[in-house]
């Protein structure tokens, strides 16, 4: 998350609605036939009865008493649930409850098709330097936004081989977040994530074709799309030493205006050490990912990540601190600080990747001598990368560390069972919902990371019951949850039409662009604008003023393309078998 507020888009707004007045509580997407299935109302007295009809036929093919939950929701209301997992004919249906509120829903088995294939197709929109063309975005197609050719060196970053207002070329890249800059520490985590996803799935995503300019040329869509991003990351590296700078950007947010016409100078700002060791981390694992295709560029990533980590070595505590950054250097930067002031998970993070690609022993020594308890990645933690990456390529690891990697996969376990028994403990049976502590900014990111631990507990364990718990993370963000939102533009019966973004909010005739995940309920409301509740899973707008609840973030979007992907390869995969095992799932 960037962090895009600029004038006139996080002024106060108008008391707005933050949650539906229809009680009932779904995925609003739909339902895989064989899927759990399941509703839950918000009403303080017992609704009774419901009633499940078939909208081709008008008749009732299912009917029930609502059952009362032990658990209120964080609000204090009373929480009724339905479960109608028996509807598994394809089709069109509504659930009716007593009172007449109903909503409809979809069954069928290529419900998820477009959701998944959007949920990637969004970074495709995020791309600066180069026209995004009709045939590939429809009414979406805009032209290209700063081609980031003649990049200042700030005064921060100036070196005497590149001195402050140096010229310098970094094209290419997604655009952060709601804003127009580019960053180092987020994009790291979002490449590992896309990059970790690919490897998980090789062969799903192989066959996916995601309609942008590079699909037929024999690379993986997915790994087309983090190619894009790596073009510019690599330009991030100065040659001179192997440091990588910690962001592009202008020294102030741009305005609601489209990409052509944000044309503020930008610089190229401060090398830190969080930035750089990120850097080495996903080049390390480019390294990896792309050998195959590409044996010469994966050469060039993996010798890009060896000058990072020495660089790293031998500046190991670089934060970068924007406040004091701008009281001894012009001009002033103001834009997403991503600021880290600790730096071990980055260094065992690149450590992981670089062992991986290279099987040297100095990188080895680092990872046995880390600590193994789990923590959720953020940007700012992506210890936990590092492990992910290590326990899916086993093999690679010296045959005397099975004990470790047990214990490691043990606690990756356990903080899976964890979820999963906490997400039986609440009113949406979401894993999210079982603490306010995971409503922060960006919580939907947190829910979406928290499908990728299921996910990858699952593939250890082959235990049905996290597979079950990610589906449920799935429903929270497309509508079972506290505001009745589905999270995701243009997936959803009630979707953001107002998020925090530029490239949105510059063309108000059109719909949203599809396939984004908003950051979701933050009650820390960091952005000024009117919130009708303080409650943790209600602290949500709709507005482009809400940059705190209502932006959207690559590093959001790559967790969740990760999970609703992989749930897709899974559940392909189960009903191409037709077996309820859970091997097959």
């Amino acid at each position: 998350m960037a962090f895009a507020g600029s004038v006139g888009a996080n002024t106060p707004t108008e008391k707005l609605s933050t949650t539906t007045e229809n009680p009932i509580r779904m995925n609003q997407l739909g339902f895989l036939p064989a899927a759990n299935k399941l509703a839950v109302v918000l009403a303080d007295s017992n609704p009774g009865t419901f009633v499940i009809w078939d909208l081709s036929t008008d008749e009732a093919v299912l009917r029930g008493r609502m059952q009362a939950s032990q658990e209120k929701t964080l609000g204090g209301t009373q929480s009724w649930r339905t479960d109608f997992s028996a509807i598994q004919t394809p089709g069109t249906y509504a659930i009716e409850i007593s009172e007449g509120q109903r909503e409809v829903f979809q069954v069928g088995s290529g419900l998820y098709d477009a959701l998944a294939d959007a949920s990637l197709k969004a970074f495709y929109f995020q791309r600066a330097s180069m026209p995004i063309e009709e045939h590939y975005a429809g009414i979406w197609a805009r032209p290209a936004g700063h081609a980031d050719d003649k990049i200042l060196i700030h005064s921060s970053a100036a070196s005497a081989e590149r001195p402050a207002g140096t010229i310098v070329s970094a094209p290419k890249g997604w655009y952060d977040a709601g804003d127009y800059n580019k960053y180092v520490v987020n994009s790291g985590i979002t490449m590992g994530t896309l990059m970790s996803a690919y490897e998980r799935f090789p062969e799903y995503f192989s066959a996916r074709s995601l309609n942008i300019p590079e699909s037929e040329n024999g690379l993986p869509d997915i790994l087309d799309e983090v190619r894009y991003n790596l073009d510019w990351l690599t330009d991030m590296q100065d040659p001179n030493d192997g440091g990588v700078y910690h962001k592009l950007t202008t020294a102030n947010f741009e305005g609601m205006v489209a990409p052509h016409l944000a044309t503020k100078t930008r610089y190229m700002v401060q090398k830190g050490t969080a930035a750089t060791l990120d850097f080495a981390a996903v080049m390390a694992q480019a390294a990896r990912v792309f050998a195959p295709f590409e044996p010469r560029q994966a050469a060039h990533y993996l010798n890009s990540a060896r000058a990072a980590w020495q660089w790293a070595e031998e500046n190991p505590a670089v934060a970068y601190r924007q406040d004091q950054l701008n009281q001894q250097f012009d001009p002033d930067i103001v834009t997403g600080a991503y600021g880290d002031e600790h730096f071990s998970d980055e260094h065992f993070w690149a450590a992981a990747e670089l062992f991986l690609a290279t099987g040297e022993p100095q990188y080895w020594k680092i990872i046995r001598t880390t600590p193994t308890e789990y923590a959720l990645p953020s940007w700012g933690d992506v210890r936990w990368l590092g492990y992910y990456s290590l326990l899916a390529n086993a093999g690679k690891l010296p045959k005397e560390s099975t004990p470790w990697q047990k214990r490691v996969a043990d606690n990756l376990v356990q903080a899976a069972l964890d979820l999963t028994l906490a997400s039986t403990r609440n009113a949406y049976r979401s894993p999210i919902s079982s603490d306010p502590k995971h409503f922060v900014w960006g919580s939907n990111s947190v829910a979406a990371n928290q499908g990728i631990l299921l996910l990858e507990a699952f593939r250890i364990t082959g235990n049905a019951d996290f597979l079950r718990s990610a589906e449920d993370t799935r429903d929270y963000l497309l509508g079972r949850n506290a505001t009745g939102y589905s999270f995701v533009t243009g997936f959803g019966i009630r979707t953001p039409q107002h998020p925090h973004h530029r490239l949105t909010a510059a063309r108000p005739e059109l719909p949203p662009l599809p396939g984004f995940l908003v950051g979701g309920p933050n009650p820390g409301q960091h952005d000024g604008c009117n919130y009708p509740s303080d409650i943790a899973d209600e602290s949500f707008v709709d507005h482009v003023c809400s940059f705190a609840s209502n932006e959207i973030a690559i590093n959001w979007n790559a967790p969740f393309a990760y999970l609703i992907n992989g749930l897709h390869a899974l559940e392909s995969q189960h009903d191409q078998t037709g077996s309820d095992s859970e091997d097959a799932r």
